[in-house]
């Protein structure tokens, strides 16, 4: 029976199932020796011993903290377990929800360190400048540390010395990698420095700039080719420009995710019509009624492939957006983005060529995090005769609370309109996850109107303000779609992952086991609560 079990809170009736524990057990006492000793003295003299820590005989555990598990929507993201203890706490006190780091986390200057020669520093020192100093000419100070200068009289500034590599190849010549890319990602680098370690074309590499948007002289982003990467046939990156720096998102505005979306629809249909045979002249941008009839005309042609048996050389799309930068003096690099806001994407292709050591070869099918959740509903469809996707949304609107607390609040909604909710998980990832779905049938960017379309960039934005103005500092941002050969009513979403700073992944969320100290309907009540407080 268990074999056969579906493991998500999703019941085909439109409604959420979960478990509860309430431990009572014993322990047999194997301790071979006893350690009772004085700890420390309370305020008023008393003496605070270990005894507690000895007991005798076998122990037995009447009645310990009841533990929601809350098996996630999908069973390939594992269960998140809610302590119950804190989280009927929370709720009734009011969650105060904060992904800042608790104490000090910036400095501005310490007396006398303008007198120290910086070089004399231990690099761990050097690094935790880097990354958390707000004063831009101690900042400044680190640049000869960490890249060869030369300076240009012509221009009178600084610039960066290169030389050739072993290939032959003219890159910058970085003293100290780590502390180079840590000082580049600094907000508090004057905008001229930041130009000149991160954001100028070319100082990254030679990767080719193959795609542009302005706006009005104050939105400006490159769209960039990474030829050689883990992702195959063409990987993306769109960065804001020299002359568009943005390092936090509470500096992004609508017209700067609907540059860095469009982009991505730009080149995913451009490329999907040229592999397509749809000719669409020599243009270099499209507008989004231009777009649009791009992405009806390659939807008909990928009919007429269907109905012809055959199925397209690309079938799916990536897209994501690693936001925010830290490295850890100990020399641990916290977070992948190599630039605050960019983002990141490409056509993803039904199968790679197989290579087998038997006489006969399988076809060997390429991944795309979305058929994960395809294969999951398409057996839940064929077990319970129902869509996943209409039972899910469903669930969301008719939710209840795990503790049964009718004055509380109970909804999961952050906000929404006719196409997409921004909404909170049942079971809830990385203590903090919020995510978007499509209500109508639309599981891809192909699918997606313009309207959608529209929609999805708005609440993308607004996704990544709350959780910002919660004090997140670094989110993982992906996109879960559909197949474009599939036929079945599987939704795009996006899911959108902030780092809490006391849980950073350990061997728990490995395991797809996730814990946290509150209720979904408490979080997303904070989520509201900020909402109110965005511009969009």
């Amino acid at each position: 029976m268990e074999r056969d079990y579906l493991r998500t809170c999703v019941h085909p009736s439109g409604r959420f199932i979960a478990g509860v524990h309430r431990p009572s057990y014993e322990v047999r006492n194997n301790r071979l020796s006893t350690h009772r000793i004085a700890l420390g003295k309370t305020t008023d003299g008393k003496v605070v011993r270990n005894d507690a820590n000895f007991p005798e005989g076998d122990l037995q555990i009447e009645a310990a903290d009841w533990v929601y598990e809350v098996p996630n929507a999908f069973p390939m993201w594992g269960v998140t377990y809610i302590l119950g203890r804190g989280a009927e706490k929370n709720g009734q006190d009011g969650l105060k929800f904060s992904f800042e780091p608790k104490g000090q986390t910036h400095f501005s200057g310490i007396p006398g360190l303008e007198k120290i020669d910086l070089a004399m520093l231990p690099r761990p020192i050097l690094l935790a400048i880097a990354q958390t100093c707000t004063n831009d000419s101690l900042l400044e100070r680190l640049l000869p540390l960490c890249v060869g200068l030369e300076y240009d009289n012509k221009e009178e500034r600084w610039v960066i010395r290169f030389h050739k590599d072993k290939d032959g190849n003219l890159v910058p010549e970085i003293k100290d990698h780590d502390l180079y890319e840590t000082l580049g990602n600094n907000p508090f680098l004057t905008d001229e420095l930041k130009r000149l370690l991160l954001l100028n074309p070319g100082i990254q590499g030679s990767n080719p700039i193959v795609g542009e948007y302005i706006h009005k002289g104050k939105t400006h982003i490159w769209e960039y080719l990474r030829a050689n990467s883990y992702i195959p046939w063409g990987h993306f990156a769109a960065n804001m420009a020299q002359d568009s720096i943005r390092y936090s998102v509470d500096e992004l505005d609508m017209e700067d995710i609907k540059g860095l979306r469009h982009l991505y629809y730009q080149r995913i249909y451009c490329k999907l019509a040229a592999n397509l045979n749809i000719k669409l002249g020599g243009k270099g941008f499209f507008s989004p009624n231009e777009l649009e009839d791009i992405r009806l005309s390659i939807l008909q042609r990928l009919d007429s492939i269907r109905q012809k048996g055959s199925t397209p050389f690309f079938t799916g799309t990536l897209w994501g957006w690693n936001y925010g930068y830290d490295f850890s003096p100990s020399g641990f690099r916290l977070h992948a983005s190599h630039q605050q806001i960019h983002q990141q994407f490409a056509l993803i292709p039904g199968q790679a060529e197989a290579l087998f050591e038997g006489k006969e070869q399988s076809p060997f099918f390429s991944y795309a995090i979305g058929d994960n959740i395809s294969h999951f509903i398409h057996h839940y469809e064929k077990r319970h005769g129902t869509s996943f996707f209409e039972a899910y949304i469903q669930a969301i609107k008719n939710n209840t609370r795990l503790d049964g607390e009718k004055y509380l609040p109970r909804d999961l909604i952050i906000t929404g309109d006719e196409d997409v909710i921004l909404f909170v998980p049942k079971a809830q990832r990385s203590q903090g996850e919020i995510q978007i779905i499509t209500l109508r049938p639309c599981g891809n960017i192909l699918e997606a109107g313009q309207d959608i379309r529209q929609s999805l960039d708005s609440h993308i934005l607004v996704a990544v303000k709350i959780l910002s103005r919660l004090g997140a500092k670094m989110i993982t941002c992906f996109e879960m779609s559909k197949r474009f050969n599939h036929t079945s009513d599987q939704r795009l979403m996006y899911c959108f992952l902030p780092k809490h700073p006391r849980s950073p992944g350990a061997f728990s969320e490995q395991q797809g086991r996730w814990i946290t100290g509150h209720f979904p309907e408490d979080y997303a009540q904070c989520c509201r609560d900020v909402l109110e407080e965005i511009q969009i």
